[in-house]
């Protein structure tokens, strides 16, 4: 009774002096940071899963699109889930799945053992990060939420940071099942506080499930997911039945769920989120952010080793600056943003944006590596003061009720995004390597194979600073959300 007459008191929680806020963020974040850590810990290990059980670089390659292909599953219908299960129970069942995955893949005697146990990791983490988006927005008021999700974006971009050079130490040192044993530990901690801290937010209303929706949701954003995933193996590219097929499915499949959810009274997705600006247009943006951050991160180190000869190693110290000074200033943007709001953030970044992948499309053989080292970081400061900026902004302008369906929106199309603009781009890319080598004298000289590597790079950065271009004129028209069913006060007044 007095829980709740707290809450008919108060329109959020963090507002309440009689409720304590640090345990819920110290749950939901140790939670976050494992499992988002836990995405890059594994892809430096793969040579030696592919020595370990004797399988191929496209078999092993599903321990990646398998991951990728699960949360594209699970997080549409991550909606259903928060509003048919309380806050506790969603956190500690998603970080029991989690747990349970990771056990798996500690002890798995067989690759499809490992598989499988990945796959359950990533049941986990699919609707795992929804429910930390839900829980920050129903319990911080908008005026605090850039701070409360830039501690959030710190997670997520430092925890794939460190991914790759921790997952490097522990499989040279201890090898590559302690990239599981060593996690264990952590997330059966979170367990353990947040059984004991951790409160329940927000209502249960138990909307009934729809079987067509979930089954038009998975084979529409699984089938999406899977075939950009897969241009990637052999050569075909997106000339493989396969791929073209799997894509075909999955946008037909997304149409007609769409016409689904318009038709149902409670949809498993509601599409009214398209109809405030604010989230339609940080939607977009999102987008395009996840899709140059992702190629990025892919593109630039094959540039570095293939045609600057760099070593991994090396070529990994000069983008991890970028990577670091990205997860490190998610909380000063997230700052800045509450008190200027997010056009004095997004409009100079984008700029920025614009002008590094301008920079990035004259790169050459004889490009200092400084040079390179710079435009990353460039581009990293950039993605830190338009990603969280714009998809806090975007939730502020939705009514709770539709908060659940913001939340699954923004994190289903991530690894959509990330699918989309690392197939599209690569495939770019080698297209126009190939082109080049069929024009040269002899096709198996070191130097003409660096110098096609460099011009589909630069063919690559041409076309992304366009697309930047396209994110710079739509942070023009941004501004700050007013949520309609919130009162000032929860809103405050700065940067408006």
């Amino acid at each position: 009774m007095e829980e709740a007459n707290s809450r008919q008191s108060y329109e959020f929680l963090a507002d309440d002096p009689n409720f304590n806020v640090k345990p819920v963020i110290i749950s939901l974040i140790i939670g976050a940071f494992f499992a988002i850590l836990n995405e890059t810990l594994l892809n430096i290990a793969f040579t030696t899963l592919m020595e370990q059980f004797s399988i191929s670089e496209s078999t092993v390659q599903w321990m990646a699109t398998g991951f990728m292909l699960i949360m594209g599953i699970m997080t549409p219908i991550s909606a259903l889930f928060i509003q048919s299960f309380t806050t506790r129970q969603m956190f500690l069942g998603t970080m029991i799945i989690f747990t349970v995955g990771t056990v798996i893949c500690a002890i798995a005697p067989a690759y499809s053992t490992l598989l499988a146990g990945r796959l359950l990791q990533a049941v986990g983490t699919g609707l795992l990060i929804p429910v930390i988006f839900h829980t920050f927005l129903l319990v911080f008021p908008p005026r605090r939420r850039g701070t409360v999700m830039g501690t959030v974006g710190l997670v997520i971009m430092f925890a794939p940071a460190i991914g790759p050079t921790l997952s490097g130490i522990i499989v040279e040192y201890l090898g590559w099942r302690y990239l599981f044993l060593t996690v264990v530990p952590f997330t059966l901690f979170s367990i353990v506080f947040a059984f004991i801290f951790l409160k329940n937010v927000g209502e249960v209303t138990k909307p009934k499930l729809d079987l067509l929706s979930v089954l038009l949701s998975t084979t529409g954003f699984g089938g999406i997911v899977l075939g950009f995933s897969l241009t990637g193996e052999g050569n075909s590219g997106f000339s493989a039945p396969v791929v073209w097929s799997l894509i075909g499915l999955g946008m037909v499949s997304l149409v007609l769920f769409t016409l689904r959810q318009i038709q149902l009274p409670e949809p498993l997705l509601d599409l009214r989120v398209f109809r405030y600006p604010m989230f339609t247009l940080a939607l977009i943006q999102f987008m395009i952010i996840m899709m140059l951050m992702f190629s990025s991160e892919i593109i630039l180190p094959m540039y570095l080793q293939g045609s600057l000869d760099v070593q991994a190693a090396t070529a990994g110290l000069i983008l991890l600056p970028g990577a670091l000074l990205n997860g490190f200033m998610s909380p000063v943007m997230g700052r800045l943003f509450d008190k200027y709001g997010p056009r004095m953030l997004m409009i100079p970044a984008t700029f920025v944006l614009t002008v590094t992948m301008f920079a990035l499309s004259r790169i050459g053989l004889t490009t200092p590596l400084w040079y390179i080292m710079i435009c990353y970081l460039l581009l990293m400061l950039s993605v830190s003061a338009v990603m969280m900026p714009a998809q806090t902004n975007g939730l502020n302008e939705l009514p709770k009720r539709l908060y659940p369906h913001g939340t699954a929106m923004m994190n289903t199309l991530q690894p959509v995004s990330g699918a989309i603009g690392v197939s599209v781009f690569i495939g770019m890319m080698t297209s126009k390597k190939n082109a080049y080598l069929e024009n040269v004298q002899n096709p198996q000289d070191p130097d003409a194979v660096r110098q096609a590597l460099v011009s589909g790079v630069e063919f690559v950065y041409l076309v992304v600073f366009a697309i930047a271009v396209i994110a710079f004129i739509l942070s023009l028209f941004v501004k700050r959300a007013m949520p309609k069913d919130v009162t000032s006060d929860a809103i405050g007044n700065e940067g408006t």
